[in-house]
């Protein structure tokens, strides 16, 4: 049991270090008016543009309501707008806007700054291997999950 609490105290741990240092790099870099859980959202948007509330909510692992106060943060701040789904017209599309356009440029570098300081730090092979057992470790939690149909780690 105690092996599990670690790498989970461990992956937390290494999880606000990564956040802490992604903050502060945009933050020198012009945003400063973010949070951690934004990130989250943020980097999904970029990746995903136009993506729904439910789909972003989906990805991130937040609830409805919480999606919608994060959006509605992000909106409030420049960062997104809604727009109507033409297929699903109850449907909303969050898409960036051309301040978040400018926010994903500096996201991506402070993201390729910070893998860059990571393969200094114990090199390329070695972060390409964290990168695979994590993947292999959380793909068969989650096979498991599914197997026994438990809420613990469904639809992450």
């Amino acid at each position: 049991m105690r092996r599990v609490s670690v790498i989970g105290s461990l992956l937390k741990k290494i999880y606000r270090m990564y956040n802490t240092s992604l903050l502060e790099s945009l933050e020198i870099k012009g945003f400063s008016d973010l949070r951690p859980s934004f990130l989250e959202v943020l980097l999904f948007i970029c990746e995903n543009e136009g993506a729904s509330i439910k789909s972003i909510g989906h990805a991130v692992g937040l609830k409805k309501q919480t999606m919608t106060s994060h959006l509605n943060e992000l909106e409030k701040r420049g960062y997104t707008t809604r727009e109507h789904n033409e297929e699903d017209r109850r449907a909303q599309k969050i898409t960036l806007t051309e301040y978040g356009e400018k926010f994903k440029l500096k996201l991506l570098e402070s993201i390729r700054e910070l893998e860059e300081e990571y393969v200094e730090l114990v090199g390329e092979v070695e972060l390409e291997r964290i990168e695979l057992q994590l993947g292999n470790f959380y793909e068969k939690l989650n096979l498991k999950s599914r197997e026994r149909n438990s809420p613990l780690f469904k639809d992450l």
